[in-house]
């Protein structure tokens, strides 16, 4: 690690209100050159911590930029990973305050229940869909706190992977009872369709990114829980949303899950 303790729980202090707040900052990087993953993944580290202090739950995990399309829109080469707290859920069919966030954008992704714990190293697809209860749509709303959407692997990293707000709905299914790799999702924004895909722009398999989440936690000496939600990354690119809008997103053989912005 290049960053000290005091650092890493000052930048962990900063994001977070930036998060609370609803204000952007250039991204940490730019007074932090010399940041490392390890000091990326522990001021995510100490953002939960100062949740959890708080009183909040863990209610899951989430990989981001997944799929290709994600990849090229954001300039980035590898996913990364981050943490679901209770704060960021919203009902379905509920109503986001945008004012509580910064420049908010929704993504399509596929959810996963596990019904079994998974711990890497050496993790992969048919271990995950072993361990699989169901899987049903969601939106997440991503929200970065680095002003213009402008970061960098690291800096992405530190925000928590830009975590704001999610929602899953619609009907659970059994992996057996679905190929997600061909599954096709159709996100809507105001009644007009805005991203189409299917769940091979995950990494050519939706559950490839549970695995790596796995693989990830294990060299860390951790596991994902029995009972986890993970989201497992945007299908498409994420869409730009704000007050008055109302987006669905419908997933084959799987019904829709839906939100409104105010």
């Amino acid at each position: 690690m290049a960053l000290s303790p005091q650092t890493i729980a000052q930048l962990a202090e900063h994001l977070e209100t930036c998060q609370l707040q609803a204000r952007d900052t250039p991204k940490i990087t730019d007074d932090h050159p010399q940041m490392d993953w390890d000091d990326a993944y522990a001021i995510q580290d100490a953002i939960l911590q100062r949740k959890l202090a708080r009183g909040a739950r863990v209610v899951g995990l989430k990989a981001g930029l997944t799929s290709h399309a994600k990849m090229k829109q954001m300039g980035v080469t590898e996913p990364v990973f981050g943490f679901l707290v209770d704060e960021y859920t919203v009902a379905e069919g509920a109503t986001v305050d945008t004012s509580a966030l910064i420049h908010p954008k929704v993504e399509p992704e596929i959810a996963f229940v596990l019904k079994h714990a998974l711990k890497g190293p050496g993790c992969h697809i048919g271990a995950v869909l072993a361990a699989t209860d169901f899987v049903l749509p969601g939106i997440e709303v991503i929200d970065s706190r680095y002003r213009d959407f402008k970061f960098d692997l690291k800096s992405v990293v530190a925000d928590n992977t830009s975590a704001a707000r999610f929602v899953v709905g619609g009907q659970a299914l059994r992996p057996e009872a679905v190929d997600l790799r061909t599954v096709g999702i159709v996100l809507e924004k105001n009644g007009q369709p805005v991203a189409l895909g299917a769940g091979a722009a995950v990494l050519g398999h939706p559950a490839a990114a549970i695995a790596m989440l796995a693989n990830h936690l294990g060299r860390r000496g951790q596991e994902i829980p029995a009972g986890s939600l993970i989201l497992s990354g945007g299908v498409t690119e994420a869409v730009a949303v704000a007050a008055g809008d109302s987006v669905s997103l419908r997933v084959q053989g799987m019904g829709s899950v839906s939100l409104r912005f105010a």
